[in-house]
């Protein structure tokens, strides 16, 4: 079976399309820059082909018209007909939505009303799906959610002691976001050590420009950084991570600033950016070594709260079996990994430096042969992630309909 992956962002689509028989990616792409005079689109096929173009790109219904159009001339595929699905990465899915599900009208009013709670990338998911619908509505077409896996939380990790009726009127509560993906490497980690999902406990450490960490128990996570938006929890590439929340009406009485301009700062000019100088570690590093105090100040930021949140979360899991960095900076930054895990021994968290500088880019244990808790690097892959949720929703469909038709 053949399934496309569609990321629509606020201003980009990302698209993935793969064998399923092999899962194997047959091409990747990438729409960006969605309204903007400076519009550009790329396709790479498996066989390293690839198509460009730049044009003003309108719209998300455009974009997808586009995505279509470099699908078709690369050679991957004829026509539509020879997809057999379309996942599409939901960001928000509230506590609405607790599984991936097939995408219906009364899917997409749902979704719609979640707004207020990711009103950047819903609206983009919504548009994409609409898109795919319009030109081919047999197509199944599901919705797959990165906040479904934290939905295992209990209610004393995803509630905030604010008054209830925030909660009952506005759904403010903790979501939690990169669940494909804390999901994914975590399964991964388990085949890895050859422990049952169900019986096995970790800490995920999903480190990029975007990041979070989840306390997972028996295969359940129970509790998470990110909380009712991606802002809460460690400090990011340009998200500050928690902080005093009084700094925001402090800021604005003080500062004259508005909601809008903290939080836009607070989202998109503070973390290693504002720091260091720069969002992007592997600057960070580089700038450190020449003597930057800042960017070394910015690094030392970083990893101190990365460290209190696996701390905190062995408080809370008790026994684990692993420690597992996916993402950019988790599965190619091997100084950051080595500075999160020095100092963790009295946890029986030891790293072998030789296996952890390894370039290698792939699953692989990076802890001590003595190490109690094992230390796993697994590269993340929540495109596949998102397309395994397609097919398992597909055949259950499929599944549905002969025990009707036998009915």
């Amino acid at each position: 079976m053949k399934i496309l992956v569609i990321n629509s962002g606020s201003s980009s689509i990302k698209f993935k399309l793969y064998d399923m028989d092999n899962e194997s990616v047959m091409c990747k792409g990438l729409i960006e820059q969605i309204g903007s005079e400076n519009s550009y689109a790329k396709i790479v096929t498996a066989c390293g082909r690839t198509k460009e173009r730049s044009a003003h790109i309108i719209d998300h219904a455009q974009g997808i018209d586009i995505m279509n159009e470099l699908l078709f001339s690369s050679g991957v595929v004829k026509s539509l007909d020879d997809i057999d699905g379309v996942g599409h990465r939901v960001v928000q899915g509230a506590d609405i939505f607790t599984d991936a599900i097939l995408i219906d009208e009364s899917v997409m009013k749902k979704i719609e009303e979640l707004i207020p709670l990711a009103p950047l990338h819903n609206p983009a998911h919504l548009a994409g799906m609409k898109e795919t619908l319009k030109l081919r509505p047999d197509i199944p077409n599901v919705a797959v959610f990165d906040t479904v896996f934290h939905q295992t939380m209990p209610k004393s990790s995803y509630m905030y002691a604010l008054p209830l009726e925030f909660y009952e009127k506005y759904k403010i509560r903790k979501y939690g976001f990169h669940g494909t993906s804390h999901q994914f490497v975590s399964k991964a980690g388990a085949k890895i050590l050859g422990i049952e999902y169900s019986k096995f406990s970790c800490i995920t450490l999903h480190l990029g420009n975007g990041a979070s960490i989840a306390a997972i128990k028996n295969g359940k996570c129970i509790d998470t950084t990110m909380g009712l938006t991606p802002l809460e929890g460690l400090m990011m590439g340009t998200r500050c991570g928690s902080i005093d929340p009084a700094i925001m009406p402090f800021l604005m009485r003080n500062a004259n600033l508005s909601g809008e301009e903290v939080d836009n700062i607070m989202n998109k000019k503070s973390g290693l950016l504002a720091i260091g100088g720069t969002n992007d570690m592997r600057e960070i590093e580089k700038r450190m070594d020449a003597g930057d105090e800042n960017a070394k100040l910015a690094f030392d930021m970083f990893v101190l709260r990365v460290k209190k949140y696996i701390g905190s979360y062995i408080a809370i899991l008790g026994q684990i079996d692993a420690i597992i960095f996916t993402a950019g900076i988790g599965e190619n930054d091997a100084r950051v990994r080595e500075a999160v895990c020095n100092g963790l021994e009295i946890f029986g968290i030891k790293i072998d430096k030789d296996k952890n500088i390894e370039p290698r880019d792939e699953p692989r244990r990076i802890g001590a042969t003595d190490t109690k808790i094992k230390i796993i690097i697994v590269p993340t892959d929540e495109e596949l992630a998102i397309a395994q949720d397609t097919i398992r929703v597909i055949n259950n469909l499929k599944y549905k309909k002969a025990i009707d038709d036998t009915d």
